[in-house]
């Protein structure tokens, strides 16, 4: 259903536990149609490994049973608001021809309405909507540490029960994205979290 209409959904929630189909394999072609519709893993399998794994094929939240409905109602409506805010804010730049850029570093360009990222000139591409959320984060404020906690209440939008991996499985694919065009340029500050901070890198 996903593949012949794709722009028709605006958010998946999709179990793992598939009878037919594992729910990774079906996060994957999902992501390979569509490398922003918000996704939102539901499994009762709670090992750390398949958690890192689900984020890892592009989930945006990963939600683990038992969980309250009204918790997860919670983080839809917070997931679904913040595409529609990106949404708004596409449709209204879409009749004006921009160049600027809302955070420009020594080799970073980034425009929010356009979801568009540049390394020296080089497009940043696939990036999901909470990687994206995530190094615009931390280029907001190149060299400043953020703590995962942090990145959780900013990024995510709400009070994500502790599951700090949740901020480092995204980190991972955030900077295999960057690597492609050689930007290194998120760092890990062993202990405290993460940092933007592109001043050190050589063309």
């Amino acid at each position: 259903m996903f593949k012949k209409n794709p722009s028709k959904y605006d958010l998946i929630t999709l179990d793992l536990n598939l009878p037919k189909k594992d729910g990774i394999q079906v996060a994957k072609e999902v992501r390979a149609i569509s490398p922003t519709v918000p996704i939102i893993m539901l499994t009762a399998r709670d090992s750390e490994s398949d958690q890192v794994l689900g984020l890892g094929v592009g989930a945006d939240d990963y939600v683990t049973k038992p969980f309250s409905p009204l918790a997860l109602i919670a983080r839809i409506k917070a997931l679904h608001r913040r595409v529609m805010m990106e949404d708004d804010s596409n449709s209204s730049d879409s009749n004006e021809v921009k160049n600027d850029y809302d955070i420009e570093t020594a080799h970073l360009k980034i425009s929010k309405s356009r979801r568009e990222v540049l390394f020296d000139g080089r497009a940043v591409t696939n990036l999901t909507p909470k990687e994206f959320d995530l190094l615009f984060t931390m280029a907001q404020k190149p060299k400043q540490v953020f703590s995962r906690n942090q990145l959780l209440e900013l990024v995510w939008g709400y009070e994500y029960y502790g599951e700090e991996r949740t901020v480092d499985a995204h980190i991972k694919k955030l900077r295999q994205k960057l690597e492609k065009v050689g930007a290194d340029v998120i760092q890990t500050v062993w202990g405290v979290g993460y940092k933007f901070d592109d001043s050190q890198v050589t063309k």
